[in-house]
């Protein structure tokens, strides 16, 4: 994973439960769409190989990446599949050390303050708030102001109306899911809906 590229265009595609039928035609959706960075969750069937496929063909224009992660056994059958960097809803610290010490990007989880520290000290590239719709964007700022060295990433209930206040009260990243990928969506195939909606995340960037 390219951070300085994440960095720039800070929004993380979360893509689960997708069928196999679907695989292809979404992650031209995706790439076609301008979104740069996506996760497939563990606990999808066949996740292992959407990684290994996706990272085949659409290295150039995607990074990609394994969620879910709850375990030592899932993250190596994560990066043996290609995945370039980590994602968890909990801090695992011994996921996040093993990320930290072979320098893959990685980003737990974490929500009341003591969990967030703890993750960021285990070696956290950004500690994921999840679910961040619990509390809303003020949160993001009260927890910036002791922990303003660590990097937050928004995660559930992140819209193109509330983004601008996630990121104006110290975000330095959104992750975008169910609401974007939406399974009637994939079922239907109607994958232009899922691009407009990609795009008006990019544009409210």
């Amino acid at each position: 994973m390219d951070l300085a590229r994440f960095r720039k265009k800070p929004i993380l595609g979360i893509l689960r439960g997708i069928p196999k039928n679907a695989l292809e035609p979404l992650l031209d959706t995706i790439a076609a769409s301008g979104l740069e960075t996506i996760e497939f969750t563990m606990n999808t069937q066949g996740a292992a190989g959407f990684i290994r496929q996706a990272a085949r063909r659409y290295a150039q224009k995607l990074m990609i990446g394994a969620g879910t992660v709850l375990n030592m056994k899932d993250l190596k059958v994560a990066l043996d599949a290609g995945a370039t960097f980590i994602v968890s809803p909990v801090l695992v610290k011994p996921v996040v050390r093993y990320c930290a010490k072979h320098k893959i990007p990685v980003f737990p989880g974490a929500l009341i303050p003591s969990d967030i520290y703890a993750a960021w000290q285990a070696g956290a590239t950004m500690v994921k708030v999840f679910p961040a719709n619990c509390f809303g964007p003020d949160y993001f700022r009260e927890i910036k102001g002791p922990f303003q060295q660590i990097e937050l990433l928004a995660c559930a209930g992140v819209t193109p109306e509330n983004m601008k206040d996630y990121f104006k009260n110290g975000a330095s990243a959104i992750a975008i899911g169910g609401s974007v990928f939406r399974k009637e969506w994939i079922a239907a195939g109607k994958f232009h809906l899922i691009r407009q909606k990609i795009q008006t995340y990019l544009k409210a960037l």
